[in-house]
């Protein structure tokens, strides 16, 4: 099986959008004791090289519900020799003793005042998968050039050493401890800043249902409504516990909308519960539905979720900052293949807007500057259900959105007004924007390569598609190769990314679409949206104009049926 041995043994693993994710088993490109040990001691050298108190500060280790029956790999064990492999160099490690939402790891790194952590999990991947997610001190998931300079340690010291095998350490060091309770006390305690309710929340009828996907999420999202004063959110009890096979599911991701979200709106309809909040197995991102008039359920994506908490959290700042706050001083950012009604907000109310690239990472990097700076950042980001109200963790966290969406949906009970009439409310201000996000699936890395060279040697070599189909290109931004045309020096703003593919064009009629490969699936992803002014209100002409762009985009730079892509299925 010599194909196989090759793919297996003749690579590593990169960062990517979310530190290093592969499928669990045996090989060098995937996720197993062996390659968790080598990157752990990598980080070691790394670590040791940029941090001279690094024994005094410590490195904090989290780990999600996955794991493998046939391998006995599980997220628990992996967590277990990543603290061996640094405790046997005498490195202080807090290492959580039950599983953790992902935005534990990184409070938990600032709270501690540690000097980096791991989570290990893979989030919303398949059951195969799973990961090892890494922050820095800043409490920020790494970028680069740490992540390449960590790769490099890596490859330098690739054989065990002595106690990095030592699981046993786990339990027997002095230098171990167990950050839970403090960190859960300390987390619930800052979740106080972004609740602006309380009294109402502890007297609404509102129900809700959470479901926590198989995951981490169920104990951690029940003490957040205790904290905002809310009676308990109904369980789904199929779904509360882990499970790493994630059965009731055919893939354990909210995104995917009504089809994953079935056992939980069943249980709504019997609890007579309006509002369904998913969060998705490591708890870092929140799915929400609400039962509609006519008896359908209406999944709000990313990008209207982003529109209403946009819209809450500037309000409740409004509400209650002093008279001479400055709302020049106040942010609110995310990611540029993500909605950009926040900008519209923004212009409209006088504060900022920013974007990045995709991942939180940079989201998280860019806030910590920021905050650096005096300014404050109310919301961020991306559109893949990835939110973070307030700044207490600098990266997404599906329990704080869950609780504040909560908030938001009891507030707007009181004036009996639904979450999507508050939508329609936001766009009618601010400017519809109809937006829609999707993917193919292709598992061929060449396919992919060539789908993006034919875009940036179109119609001659060097030359970009001046059309779509029919619709005219006015701008193109190629993050890749650094290329934006819309500016004068022709370079983009955006930092290059070398080793993902991404493409933005801006089209004549006002519409903005990208393409781009996923960091952490074998995906081709695709953003389009139509951005209207606050007169443009015929919604079924945007919407129109956004599906026949959709389509041409498909059609003449994806090419699905020559190129062998695999449909999303629906």
């Amino acid at each position: 099986m010599n194909k196989e041995l090759r793919d297996r043994l003749c690579c590593r693993m990169t960062f990517g959008t979310a530190g290093l994710r592969s499928a669990m088993g045996a090989g060098f490109c995937y996720i197993n004791d062996l390659t968790v040990i080598q990157s752990t001691q990598g980080m070691y050298k790394y670590l040791e090289r940029c941090f001279s108190d690094f024994k005094q500060r410590g490195f904090v280790v989290g780990y999600d519900t996955r794991g493998q029956v046939t391998s006995s790999c599980s997220s628990q064990r992996l967590a277990k020799l990543t603290a061996a492999v640094l405790l046997a160099k005498d490195v202080p490690v807090y290492l959580f003793s039950k599983y953790v939402p992902t935005p534990f790891v990184p409070y938990a790194v600032q709270e501690l005042k540690a000097v980096a952590g791991v989570m290990i999990t893979a989030s919303h991947n398949r059951k195969e998968d799973n990961g090892y997610k890494v922050y820095w001190e800043t409490g920020a998931q790494i970028t680069s050039p740490h992540d390449k300079e960590i790769l490099k340690c890596i490859e330098e010291c690739v054989e065990p050493w002595n106690g990095s095998w030592n699981d046993n350490l786990v339990d027997t060091s002095p230098l171990k401890r167990d950050p839970l309770q403090d960190i859960c006390r300390r987390y619930m305690e800052d979740l106080k800043k972004i609740c602006f309710h309380r009294e109402l929340n502890s007297k609404t009828t509102l129900k809700f249902v959470h479901t926590s996907f198989h995951g981490v999420g169920h104990d951690y999202v029940q003490l957040a409504f205790q904290v905002f004063g809310f009676k308990p959110p109904i369980p789904v009890p199929e779904q509360k516990d882990p499970d790493p096979d994630f059965s009731t599911v055919k893939c354990p991701n909210p995104e995917e909308g009504e089809s994953v979200l079935e056992l939980s709106l069943r249980l709504a309809e019997k609890e007579n519960a309006r509002v369904v909040l998913a969060t998705d197995p490591d708890a870092d991102r929140l799915a929400v539905a609400e039962l509609q008039e006519n008896g359908h359920w209406k999944v709000f994506t990313g990008n209207e979720l982003a529109a209403l908490f946009g819209w809450w959290m500037f309000d409740c700042w409004k509400k209650n900052t002093s008279r001479n706050a400055d709302v020049k001083n106040v942010y609110m950012l995310a990611t540029t293949v993500s909605s950009k009604i926040l900008k519209a907000i923004a212009l409209k109310e006088g504060f900022h807007f920013e974007e990045t690239l995709p991942g939180f990472k940079w989201i998280g990097s860019r806030i910590k500057d920021l905050l650096e700076n005096g300014k404050e950042v109310l919301f961020a980001f991306e559109e893949s259900i990835g939110f973070l109200c307030g700044t207490s963790v600098l990266d997404k966290d599906g329990v704080s959105a869950a609780v504040v969406a909560a908030e938001m949906a009891a507030y707007l009970e009181t004036m009996t007004i639904t979450l999507k009439q508050q939508l329609i409310k936001v766009y009618e201000k601010y400017g519809y924007h109809i937006s829609k996000t999707s993917y193919f699936l292709c598992y061929d890395p060449s396919t992919i390569k060539s789908i993006f060279e034919r875009l940036r040697n179109f119609d001659s070599p060097k030359e970009y598609p001046k059309f779509c189909g029919t619709f005219a290109i006015l701008h193109i931004r190629d993050v890749t190769t650094g290329y934006d045309s819309s500016q004068p020096n022709k370079k983009s703003v955006l930092p290059v990314s070398k080793n993902s593919q991404m493409i933005t064009f801006t089209f004549q009629n006002g519409c903005v679409a990208t393409l781009r490969t996923s960091g952490t699936e074998p995906k081709i992803k695709y953003y389009a949206e139509m951005c209207a002014s606050p007169e443009q209100s015929d919604t079924a002409f945007l919407e129109e104009e956004l599906r026949k762009l959709i389509e041409a985009l498909i059609e003449n730079f994806l090419e699905p049926s020559k190129n062998g892509l695999i449909w999303r299925s629906v």
